[in-house]
C-alpha cells in the first residue's frame, strides 16, 4: 500500500475520493491499516478542499459579534468579560483593543478561540484567587454531595467546600484550581458550578473503577468510534456502550448538570490517568446521547494529554476551538461517513423511510440519522419522533446505570 502524499492534482485528488468511497464500503472488514490509511486521506481530502476556497482571517471584534448574535447576547451580557459597560462599547466600536485578561475571558466564556482574537496560539486560562463563597452550596446540599451546614459560618462553609474539592484533586494549594476547563459550556458566571459537577464527576468515577480494564490509548483509533457507534443499532445500546469501554478502561459516569450550566458532557483524566467520559443526559434522546458520547471519546483519543485540562461542552454551540471541530467531524464520521451521507437518500430526499434504510445499512439506530439531518438543514421541527426521546435513562435505568 503506496504512502499518502499531500494531494497537488485533481486527478491525485479524485483517486483519494475513490479510494476512500471503496474502503467505506468495506468498513466492518478493514485491518487496522486499512483504518489508519482512510482516516489520513480523509484528512488530505479535506485539506484539499479547505484550499481550494481559503477561508479570510476572522476579525476579532466580528467574531465577537456574531458569538453575540448566534446566542442571542446584549451588550450588557459581556460586561463579565471585559470588566465595564464603558468597556464594551469601546471594544465592540473598535476604540479599545482588546486586552490578554479581555481574550483570556472571551475564549474560555464564549468559546472564540484566542488564535481568532490574537492570531497566536491559544493562551493558557488566568489562574484566579478562589472564592469559595461562589460554589452552589444549596444545590450541592441538595444533591447530597456535601452535608447540610447546621451553621452559617462563613469559614466553616469554605471548609466544607475545600474539603470536597479537595479529595477530586482539582485544588492546588488554597488560591487556584490546577485543572483547566476547556470546551463551550464554560464561563466566567459558570467556573465555579462547573468545578462543583466536575468534582462530584472525578468522585462517582472512582467508585467505578474497580469495573475497569487496563486503559491502552493505542487502541483508540477510528475503527475504534466506528464499532462504538454501530452498537447504536442494538436496543440496549447505552448499556452496551458502557460496557464496552469499561472493557477497554475508561470509565462512564452520569451527573446531571447544575442550574444555570448548559453542559452535554464531559471528557478528562483523572490523577492516575484513567480517562473519564461524564454524560448529564440533560437531552433524554438516544440522538444526543450517541452524538455527544463519542465526541467526548474523540477528546480522549486526541485531546487528553494528562489530568490538567478537562472539556466540558455544550453541543448546541458552534464551536470555533479546533479541539471541539475535530471532535465533531471524528463523531460524526464514525456514524456516517461524509461522503455517504451527501449522496445518500436520507439526505437528499428526506424521509422515514429512506432514514430507515440508511440507519440499516450503516448499522446505527435511526435516531441518528434523524439527529444529523435536523443539525445539517436547521430543521428542528422536523422527524422529532425518531430521535429517541426518553428512551436513554429508560434503558439505563432498567439496569440501575443511573
Amino acid at each position: 500500500m503506496m504512502d499518502a502524499k499531500i494531494i497537488r492534482t485533481e486527478d491525485q485528488y479524485h483517486a483519494y475520493l475513490k479510494e476512500v468511497g471503496d474502503l467505506i464500503v468495506r468498513s466492518d472488514a478493514l485491518t487496522r491499516d486499512e483504518q489508519n490509511r482512510m482516516e489520513v486521506l480523509t484528512v488530505l481530502i479535506e485539506s484539499y478542499e479547505n484550499g481550494k476556497c481559503p477561508v479570510e482571517p476572522t476579525d476579532p471584534i466580528d467574531a465577537i459579534l456574531f458569538r453575540m448574535e448566534e446566542r442571542g447576547l446584549k451588550r450588557a451580557d459581556l460586561i463579565p468579560y471585559f470588566g465595564t459597560s464603558s468597556r464594551v462599547s469601546e471594544v465592540l466600536n473598535r476604540k479599545r483593543p482588546l486586552t490578554v485578561q479581555m481574550i483570556r475571558a472571551l475564549s474560555l466564556g464564549l468559546g472564540i478561540s484566542a488564535e481568532t482574537l490574537v492570531g497566536l496560539n491559544e493562551a493558557s486560562p488566568v489562574k484566579k484567587e478562589i472564592d469559595w463563597s461562589k460554589f452552589p452550596i444549596k444545590e450541592m446540599v441538595s444533591r447530597g454531595w456535601i452535608e447540610r451546614l447546621t451553621h452559617k459560618g462563613v469559614g466553616l462553609a469554605e471548609n466544607v467546600i475545600k474539603n470536597y474539592i479537595a479529595t477530586s484533586g482539582l485544588q492546588i494549594g488554597s488560591a487556584s484550581f490546577r485543572r483547566t476547563l476547556a470546551g463551550d459550556a464554560t464561563s466566567p458566571t459558570t467556573m465555579y458550578a462547573l468545578y462543583a459537577w466536575l468534582a462530584r464527576v472525578i468522585q462517582k468515577a472512582r467508585i467505578s473503577k474497580a469495573a475497569l480494564n487496563a486503559f491502552d490509548p493505542d487502541k483508540i483509533n477510528s475503527g475504534f468510534l466506528r464499532e462504538l457507534a454501530q452498537l447504536s443499532w442494538s436496543e440496549r445500546g447505552p448499556l452496551l456502550a458502557v460496557e464496552y469501554l469499561q472493557k477497554h478502561g475508561i470509565a462512564v459516569v452520569f451527573e446531571g448538570h447544575l442550574k444555570g450550566t448548559q453542559v452535554d458532557g464531559a471528557a478528562l483524566r483523572d490523577v492516575d490517568g484513567t480517562p473519564i467520559i461524564a454524560l448529564t443526559l440533560r437531552y433524554d434522546r438516544l440522538d444526543n446521547f450517541w452524538f455527544t458520547l463519542l465526541h467526548e471519546v474523540a477528546h480522549v483519543w486526541k485531546h487528553l494529554e494528562g489530568d490538567t485540562e478537562a472539556f466540558i461542552d455544550d453541543l448546541n454551540i458552534s464551536s470555533e476551538d479546533r479541539r471541539e471541530a475535530e471532535a465533531n467531524r471524528l463523531a460524526g464520521e464514525a456514524f456516517i461517513p461524509r461522503l455517504i451521507w451527501r449522496r445518500s437518500e436520507a439526505y437528499v430526499s428526506p424521509s422515514k423511510d429512506n432514514i430507515n434504510n440508511l440507519a440499516r445499512d450503516l448499522k446505527i439506530h435511526p435516531a441518528v440519522v434523524a439527529g444529523r439531518l435536523r443539525k445539517d438543514t436547521g430543521n428542528f421541527s422536523i422527524f422529532s419522533d425518531m430521535l429517541g426521546n426518553g428512551e436513554v435513562k429508560r434503558i439505563l435505568v432498567s439496569e440501575e446505570v443511573v
